[in-house]
C-alpha cells in the first residue's frame, strides 16, 4: 500500500454518525492527522493550482453582459479578498449559488440559484460541508488549512442520491476548492474548473436565521 492510499483510506474509512440529521446523507470523516496534499488526486492539484486562472478567465466572460450585477456583489467575486476565521463555525446556513463562464452551449456565462440550504459540522479537527437541497449538492471536509484560507475535498451527489461517493473514485464527481471568510458572518466556497457547465463555480455562506 502506497502512503498516497493509505493516505486516501485514512480519509474514507470514517463516516459520520449523522443519517438521521442530512436526509440519510454520510460523508467522509479525517483524523485529527489528515493532510489534504497526500490525499488530492493528481488532476485535483492541478485544478487547485490553477485557481488564479480559473477566476481570471470565469470573470471576464461572466462580466461581459453582467457586470453591475458582480460589482454589486461586493467581495464575493474579488479573487483576492480574504479575512482571518475561514472556517465557518457550526450550523445551518442559507448558501447561494454562482456559476462563472459557461463549458459549452448550454449554460450563461452567468448563472445566479435562488438560496438553497447547507450544513457545518466539526469533525475532530477538521470540519464537513453538506449542501443539503438542489439537483447538485457538494458535500466533503474542510481542512484546517491556514487562517486566510481552508481547503475543500468532496465529491457531487445528484438527484436523489444520500450516500457519497469515496473521493477519488470517479474523477467526474470529484471536487476540489477552498473556502474563505468574506466578512462578518459571510463566507464562500470556490471551486475551481468543475466538471460540469462552469469554469469557476462560488457558493456564499450565511447563517440562517
Amino acid at each position: 500500500m502506497t502512503p498516497k492510499t493509505f493516505g486516501t483510506l485514512v480519509l474514507f474509512t470514517g463516516l459520520v454518525a449523522c443519517g438521521g440529521r442530512h436526509r440519510g446523507l454520510e460523508t467522509a470523516v479525517p483524523t485529527a492527522a489528515a493532510n489534504w496534499h497526500a490525499m488530492a488526486t493528481r488532476a485535483d492539484r492541478v485544478r487547485l493550482r490553477g485557481w488564479r486562472e480559473a477566476w481570471t478567465e470565469a470573470l471576464d466572460r461572466a462580466r461581459r453582459d453582467n457586470a453591475a450585477r458582480i460589482a454589486a456583489e461586493g467581495a464575493l467575486f474579488d479573487p483576492d479578498q480574504a479575512l482571518a476565521g475561514a472556517v465557518p463555525p457550526t450550523g445551518t446556513y442559507r448558501c447561494r449559488v454562482f456559476k462563472l463562464g459557461a463549458k459549452g452551449t448550454a449554460m450563461a456565462e452567468f448563472t445566479s440559484y435562488a438560496d438553497f440550504r447547507c450544513r457545518i459540522d466539526a469533525e475532530g479537527n477538521e470540519s464537513s460541508f453538506y449542501k443539503l437541497t438542489g439537483a447538485q449538492r457538494p458535500v466533503g471536509t474542510i481542512f484546517h488549512d491556514n487562517p486566510k484560507r481552508a481547503m475543500f475535498l468532496g465529491t457531487l451527489l445528484l438527484g436523489d442520491e444520500v450516500r457519497q461517493m469515496h473521493y477519488g473514485r470517479d474523477p467526474a464527481r470529484d471536487l476540489v476548492g477552498y473556502v474563505e471568510r468574506l466578512g462578518d458572518k459571510r463566507w464562500r466556497l470556490v471551486l475551481p474548473y468543475p466538471q460540469f457547465e462552469s469554469i469557476l463555480d462560488v457558493i456564499e455562506l450565511v447563517p440562517e436565521g
